[in-house]
C-alpha cells in the first residue's frame, strides 16, 4: 500500500491535498468526501482499511480545514458552488492514479449528499455511490420531537454565521468554522427539501432524478444527525437508483452507533458497504 499526497488546486486560488491509500494492485477506486467541518485526515484509518481490500481511496479535502489554504471569515466566503468546483478538483487528481479502475464516489453526512448532488451535475464521474451516516437535512424526514425543533436551528445557523462573518462550528457544536455561504446553501436544502445553490444554474433537482448508479448506504442506529427517514429522503430524489442499506446498531464494542463515533473504529462499517457486492 502506498501513502499519498496529491495537490489539488481549484483554479480561483484555492489549494489542499488529496489524500489517498493506494494498495499494490488496485481493482477500484473510490473519492471520499467528508462531513462537514471534519478533515480529510479523520477518514485515514478508513481509508487504509479499504486499501487492505484492495480498493484506492482518495480523500478530498474541504475548503476551510485541513491542508486547505482558505480559511473562512468575514472577508472569506465560499458556498456550494466553489464546493462542487473542489470536488471536481480532486476527481481530476485521483484520475491521475486511477483512471482504468471503476471508480466509486461517496461521503459522510454532508458529503453523501454532495456527492449525491455531484453526479446530478456529472452522472459519468462514479459508476456507484457510496453513503454513510448521510440523509437530506429537511426538518419534515426526522422523527418527533428532532423535527419539532429543527427549523428554528436552521434558521438561527445562517443569522448566527451572517453575525459573526462565518459559523462558529465548533463553539455551537455543529461543524467547524464554516463559511456563511455554505450554511445558507444548506439550511434552504433543510428548511425546503430541494437542492439548490447560490450562483448554480444547474436545476440539482432535475439532476438527481436522472441519477442512476449501484448505490450503497449504511445507517447507525444511534444517530440523530441522519437518521433512517432523512437517508430515504435523500434517496427518494434519485428514483432510478436501487439502494442496498445497511443499518448498524453498533460501529464496534465499546463504539457507539453514531454520526461519528464509527471513525474510531470504521471496520464494521467497511464490512457493511462491501457486503453489497
Amino acid at each position: 500500500m502506498r501513502a499519498v499526497e496529491l495537490p489539488v488546486a481549484s483554479g480561483d486560488g484555492h489549494e489542499a491535498s488529496l489524500l489517498a491509500r493506494i494498495p499494490d494492485s488496485p481493482r477500484s477506486a473510490l473519492l471520499w468526501l467528508p462531513a462537514l467541518g471534519v478533515a480529510a485526515k479523520h477518514y485515514i484509518p478508513f481509508a487504509e482499511t479499504l486499501a487492505a481490500r484492495g480498493i484506492a481511496v482518495f480523500l478530498h479535502e474541504w475548503r476551510g480545514h485541513g491542508s486547505s489554504n482558505r480559511r473562512t471569515g468575514r472577508d472569506c466566503d465560499w458556498g456550494y458552488r466553489e464546493l462542487f468546483a473542489d470536488i471536481a478538483a480532486s476527481e481530476a487528481a485521483m484520475l491521475a492514479h486511477a483512471n482504468d479502475l471503476p471508480r466509486s464516489l461517496g461521503g459522510h453526512s454532508l458529503g453523501g449528499q454532495l456527492a449525491c448532488c455531484s453526479l446530478a451535475l456529472a452522472p459519468q464521474r462514479a459508476q456507484s455511490l457510496w453513503l454513510v451516516a448521510s440523509g437530506a437535512p429537511y426538518w419534515r424526514s426526522f422523527p418527533a420531537p428532532t423535527r419539532w425543533w429543527l427549523p428554528f436551528a436552521y434558521r438561527f445557523l445562517p443569522w448566527l454565521a451572517d453575525r459573526c462573518g462565518a459559523l462558529p462550528g465548533r463553539r455551537v457544536g455543529f461543524g467547524g468554522n464554516e463559511a456563511r455561504g455554505v450554511i445558507r446553501d444548506w439550511s434552504r436544502t433543510a428548511l425546503s427539501g430541494r437542492y439548490a445553490a447560490t450562483g448554480v444554474d444547474v436545476d440539482l433537482e432535475r439532476g438527481l432524478a436522472t441519477v442512476q448508479v449501484e448505490t450503497r448506504a449504511v445507517v447507525l442506529a444511534e444517530d440523530w444527525l441522519a437518521p433512517h427517514g432523512s437517508l430515504r429522503f435523500l434517496l427518494g430524489k434519485m428514483p432510478a437508483v436501487t439502494a442496498r442499506i445497511q443499518m448498524l446498531d453498533t460501529a464496534a464494542p465499546g463504539v457507539r452507533a453514531d454520526h461519528f463515533g464509527w471513525l474510531k473504529a470504521p471496520d464494521a462499517v467497511i464490512e457493511a458497504l462491501l457486503r453489497a457486492e
